[in-house]
């Protein structure tokens, strides 16, 4: 995806973000303003990863092997870092809802 399709997409992120203060300033019910809050932030998260992958894509195919990696390691280190959850978190999560990991 190009710069024009991830600029669309900042378009509705941003319109979304408008409907979200309207919904505030009127007060509207809790759970639907945090609903549309999760949305916003996904599409969000959406339009960094295509960020990520057209900067990738760039690197791969105009820098030359040792500063494509380490330009790639770096975008990679920021991406796993907005998706990765943290130990404390991982720790309070019941061991119910946890799958063992499959080995390979």
């Amino acid at each position: 995806m190009g710069t024009e399709e991830i600029t669309n997409r900042l378009k509705r992120v941003e319109g979304q973000v408008r409907g979200l203060q309207r919904m505030v300033e009127e007060q509207r019910d809790c759970e639907a303003i945090l609903t549309q809050l999760m949305a916003a932030r996904a599409a969000l998260d959406r339009v960094g990863l295509l960020v990520a992958e057209n900067f990738v894509q760039d690197c791969l195919t105009t820098d030359d092997g040792e500063l494509a990696r380490q330009r790639v390691g770096r975008v990679l280190e920021l991406v796993f870092s907005r998706f990765s959850v943290p130990i404390e978190a991982s720790e309070s999560i019941p061991q119910d809802l946890v799958r063992p990991r499959e080995e390979v």
